[in-house]
C-alpha cells in the first residue's frame, strides 16, 4: 500500500483550500516546445515574435529561477524544453503565487506570446498559466538521473521522464517495428490477427503458460507461437500473411528471455527457406541502415557487419570446425557421446543426448554459438528437431531450414514449410509421445491442424524473428529489460 508524505498532502489540501484544482481537465495544449522552435526559432534575440500570440504549452517542470516580480520555468514535453517567462504584473497576484510555489516535476500549462530573450532563449511569455497536475513525491536528481537497472525496469515512468537515453531507445523500438511492419505491406502482404488464447499450444517447443475459462470450463494457453493458425490462413487463400504478435513461454528469465515478448512471423506461398533468406537479408540489412546509418554497427565490445550478402554455413560444417570431431562422426551419437566424455566432465544429473539432432542442438549451443559474431546462417538442421519444417529432397534426414544468429544470439528461424499432412500428423505423433513420457516442452498433437493441412496447403515459407533481441542488437542494449518498456520482474521485496 502506497502511503502519502504529509507534507506533500498538505501542500495539496492548501491548493484545494485556496480554490485551485491540482487536476485540472481540458487544458487545450496548441503547439509543443518543437513546433514552437521550428516556427519562431529565427526571430531576433530580444524581440517578440509579431504572430507568436495565443501559443498554449504545457509540460512538467524541471528548473525555475525566481526574480522578486517575475520568474522563469523550464518544462519539459514530448519535444524536449521550452521556457516559460512569468511577470507578476502580466498574470495576477493570485497566478503568480501559485506558480511561484510550483514544486520541481509538476506540470504547468501556460498561454501567451511568443519572444526570444536577451540571453537568446526562446520563450513562452505566459498572460495566463495554471497548474495542470500536482506531482506528490519526491521528484529525482536531475543531474544524477536514475541509473539502477532494477528502478528503471520497475519504475519506467520514471526512467523515461529522467533518461533521454532511455526515450530514445524506446523511440527507435517503434521506428523498427514500423520499418518492418511498412516493408511487408510495400511487398504485398497481409497484416493479420491471430489468437491468443488457444486450445492447443503449438508452433514452438516451449511450456506454455495455461489458464482456465469459466464459462467454457475449459483449460486454455497463452500462445507460445501464431505459426499453426498463420498457416491456417495460407491454406484459405491468404498466401502472403504477417503478424507482430506477443508471446508468452513459461521459462526462465534472463538477459535474452522475458516471458512476455514480441515476435514479428511471416509466410510466403510459392516460396522455399531459400527465397527467405534472400528476403531477410534484405529486412535485416536495410534496417540496420535505416536505424543505425551504417551496416557496421557497435554492440558492446563487439563490431556487427550487417552487409550483405550475410555468410551461410551448414550446423554441422560449424559444429565439427569448432570441436574437431569429423562430420562423418556427427552421424553417429556413439561417437558424439565419446567425443563429449573425452572432452568434459560430466555433471551429476545430466541427461546426455541420444539423437544426431539431440547431439547437434547440445553442441551447437556448447561449442558453436558462442563464436557467431557478425550475421550467419545456420542451414542444414536434423529433422528430429524440425518438427514444423519440410525434408530435404536430397536428404530426408534434414529439413529446409535456417536460423540467422548474430553476436551469439538466434534472431530468426525460419523453414521451407511441412505441408504433407501425414508426414506432419507422424511427428506430432512422435512429439506426443515425448510429452507423455515426461518432455513438458514437447508439441501436442494438434487434429485441427492435421485436418487444415488435408485440404491442402501450398508450397509456402515461414519465419519467426524475434524484436526485443533484434531492438538489443540495434540500440546496444546487453539486457533485454532495456529494451521492454514493462519487462517480467519479481515481486517488490521478494528477493534476489
Amino acid at each position: 500500500m502506497i502511503l502519502f508524505d504529509e507534507t506533500w498532502l498538505a501542500k495539496l489540501e492548501e491548493l484545494r483550500a485556496s480554490g485551485v484544482d491540482p487536476y485540472p481537465n481540458g487544458l487545450v495544449v496548441t503547439h509543443t516546445s518543437g513546433q514552437v522552435r521550428e516556427r519562431w526559432g529565427g526571430i531576433e534575440t530580444g524581440t517578440i515574435a509579431e504572430d507568436g500570440a495565443g501559443v498554449a504549452v504545457g509540460g512538467r517542470v524541471i528548473f525555475r529561477n525566481r526574480m522578486g516580480r517575475a520568474m522563469f520555468l523550464r518544462i519539459a514535453d514530448r519535444d524536449g524544453l521550452i521556457q516559460i517567462y512569468l511577470r507578476r504584473d502580466e498574470v495576477g497576484d493570485e497566478t503568480f503565487a501559485i506558480c511561484r510555489g510550483l514544486d520541481i516535476g509538476d506540470f504547468i500549462w501556460a498561454e501567451g506570446q511568443v519572444m526570444k530573450t536577451r540571453t537568446g532563449e526562446l520563450s513562452v511569455q505566459a498572460s495566463r498559466a495554471r497548474l495542470a497536475a500536482k506531482i506528490l513525491n519526491s521528484f529525482p536528481d536531475r543531474w544524477h538521473g536514475v541509473v539502477d537497472v532494477e528502478t528503471r525496469s520497475r519504475q519506467r515512468y520514471v526512467d523515461l521522464f529522467m533518461n533521454e537515453e532511455t526515450r530514445e531507445t524506446f523511440r527507435r523500438r517503434f521506428e523498427i517495428i514500423r520499418y518492418i511492419r511498412d516493408f511487408f505491406h510495400e511487398r504485398d502482404f497481409l497484416e493479420v490477427e491471430t489468437p491468443i488464447l488457444q486450445p492447443i499450444p503449438g508452433g514452438a517447443i516451449a511450456r506454455p503458460f495455461v489458464t482456465h475459462h469459466n464459462a467454457l470450463d475449459i483449460d486454455l494457453f497463452m500462445r507460445i507461437a501464431p505459426e499453426l493458425y498463420l498457416k491456417r490462413l495460407v491454406v484459405g487463400g491468404f498466401e502472403r500473411v504477417f503478424e507482430i504478435n506477443r508471446s508468452f513461454r513459461n521459462e526462465g528469465i534472463s538477459v535474452k528471455h522475458n516471458p512476455e515478448f514480441t515476435m514479428l512471423e511471416f509466410y510466403q506461398a510459392w516460396a522455399t527457406h531459400d527465397d527467405l533468406m534472400a528476403l531477410t537479408e534484405t529486412l535485416i540489412s536495410g534496417l540496420v541502415q535505416r536505424i543505425c546509418g551504417r551496416l557496421q554497427i557497435p554492440f558492446g565490445e563487439l563490431t556487427l557487419d550487417f552487409t550483405p550478402p550475410f555468410r551461410r554455413a551448414d550446423m554441422d560444417a560449424l559444429i565439427a570446425e569448432a570441436t574437431g570431431i569429423d562430420r562423418a562422426d556427427l552421424e553417429r551419437p556413439d561417437r558424439m557421446e565419446a567425443w563429449w566424455r573425452a572432452h568434459h566432465q560430466l555433471e551429476e544429473g545430466v541427461a546426455l543426448p541420444t539423437t544426431r539432432g539431440g547431439w547437434w542442438e547440445w553442441l551447437f549451443d556448447e561449442h558453436v554459438e558462442q563464436t557467431l559474431i557478425d550475421p550467419v546462417f545456420v542451414t542444414g538442421f536434423p529433422t528430429e528437431i524440425s518438427p514444423l519444417s519440410r525434408r530435404n529432397d536430397a536428404d530426408p534426414s534434414r529439413v529446409d531450414r535456417f536460423e540467422l544468429v548474430a553476436a551469439t544470439w538466434e534472431l530468426a528461424n525460419a523453414f521451407s514449410e511441412l505441408n504433407d499432412p501425414v508426414d506432419q500428423a507422424a511427428r506430432f505423433a512422435s512429439q506426443a509421445s515425448a510429452r507423455d513420457a515426461g518432455d513438458e516442452e514437447s508439441m501436442y498433437f494438434d487434429q485441427d491442424y492435421i485436418r487444415a493441412l488435408s485440404y491442402g496447403m501450398p508450397p509456402t515459407a515461414g519465419e519467426g524473428i524475434g524484436i526485443d533481441r533484434l531492438v538489443m542488437l540495434l540500440t546496444n542494449k546487453a539486457s533485454i529489460r532495456e529494451v521492454i518498456l514493462f519487462p517480467t520482474l519479481r515481486p517488490e521485496g521478494s528477493g534476489p
